[in-house]
């Protein structure tokens, strides 16, 4: 079960464009952190404490590979995220619906 705090970490990591953007590279393909640091105007120690942020969120796992350390996905924490927005979305669309048929009714129905 997903706590607010779990939900709050995820959408604070993905609030930064240079995480969701290590979050991207890290879907299309595995890269080091030394690799990912090469597409950053900022130091190696900056893009670390990005990857920090996206596993404590849940959303990247390091993981060796001889000699270099791998950015994975972790697609479980983007699948807690795009569950949230979907019960969002559902809200929404119920609401617009709603609103849709208020404005459908006839005077008659509408005062009753």
């Amino acid at each position: 079960m997903q706590t607010v705090l779990d939900h709050d970490r995820i959408f604070g990591a993905l609030g930064d464009a240079t995480r969701r953007d290590i979050v991207r590279r890290a879907i299309e393909g595995e890269e080091g952190v030394a690799e990912l640091t090469e597409h950053y105007l900022m130091s190696f120690a900056a893009v670390q404490k990005h990857i920090a942020i996206l596993e404590r969120a849940g959303l990247v796992s390091k993981h060796r590979m001889g000699r270099r350390k791998v950015v994975r996905t972790n697609l479980e924490g983007l699948r807690v995220a795009r569950r949230l927005l979907d019960r969002y979305e559902e809200l929404w669309r119920e609401r617009v619906e709603r609103m849709n048929q208020l404005i459908n009714e006839s005077p008659k129905e509408a005062d009753r």
